[in-house]
């Protein structure tokens, strides 16, 4: 069995079969010293002949993607995942940060490819089409992180940030926010759901983790930001490559 990497920051650290490697606040790999964020949050360790991403916090969840994002996984504090990609980013928020790290691999136990069809375009991971200001709201939300100072690490802003952003009123942001949740999570995507229990600051973070990690925006829509109007709701195609809502 081979050494894994885990790659953060530019900086990259060395995972060796017979130990544990821990992330978080005071772990082999130290993220930050946000009090949001567990001394130990993640581990990478090898057991029954495989590697595996272990959540050992009680609070945060991490969102697991391989090269592509075409393959999302959530993992919840208590699970752990299988790493069977080469490449597997994780990304995960603390308070209003978000980090994000990869891990690599010589070994590639599944393999995933994005599949063009005859029309010309690709499979995606959730086909569905965003309307104008559903996308504005959350490139909003994901700008601090498509923008990022400071590999690996950025910043989700709250609502009213958001919605002052936009120039929308926060009952128009409020109702936005509802819908894209709503229909991401009809679709499948955890984590999004709102009531008793589910903070608000948590449904944020975790849409920017799924947007982000799937592709489903990126820095091509940054100019969404610019001076368009929050009626405009006409229906906005799928791109190749990416997921769509």
């Amino acid at each position: 069995m081979k050494k894994l990497t885990v790659e953060y920051c530019g900086e990259l650290y060395s995972v060796d079969p017979g130990a544990e490697f821990g992330i978080g606040r005071e772990a082999d790999l130290s993220i930050d010293d946000n009090p949001y964020l567990h001394r130990r949050f993640l581990t990478v360790g090898h057991d029954f002949g495989m590697w595996w991403l272990n959540n050992v916090g009680t609070l945060l969840t991490a969102t697991v993607t391989d090269a592509t994002g075409t393959m999302q996984a959530w993992l919840a504090p208590g699970a752990k995942l299988p790493i069977v990609f080469q490449t597997m980013h994780v990304m995960f928020s603390a308070g209003a940060t978000t980090y994000d790290f990869t891990i690599s691999s010589d070994e590639d136990y599944f393999n995933t490819a994005v599949q063009v069809d005859s029309s010309g375009g690709s499979t995606t991971v959730l086909p569905v089409t965003l309307t104008t200001s559903q996308r504005q709201l959350i490139v909003a939300l994901a700008e601090g992180v498509l923008t990022q100072t400071v590999p690996g690490r950025g910043t989700i802003p709250s609502s009213a940030e958001a919605a002052e952003r936009l120039g929308w009123s926060m009952t128009t942001f409020n109702r936005k926010l509802d819908n894209v949740c709503d229909k991401l999570d009809k679709l499948g995507v955890a984590g999004l759901r709102g009531g008793r229990g589910k903070l608000a600051t948590n449904r944020r973070a975790r849409l920017v983790e799924y947007a982000v990690t799937t592709r489903l925006v990126g820095v091509e829509d940054l100019p969404l930001l610019e001076g368009t109007p929050a009626h405009l709701d006409q229906p906005v195609p799928p791109r190749e490559g990416g997921a769509d809502d």
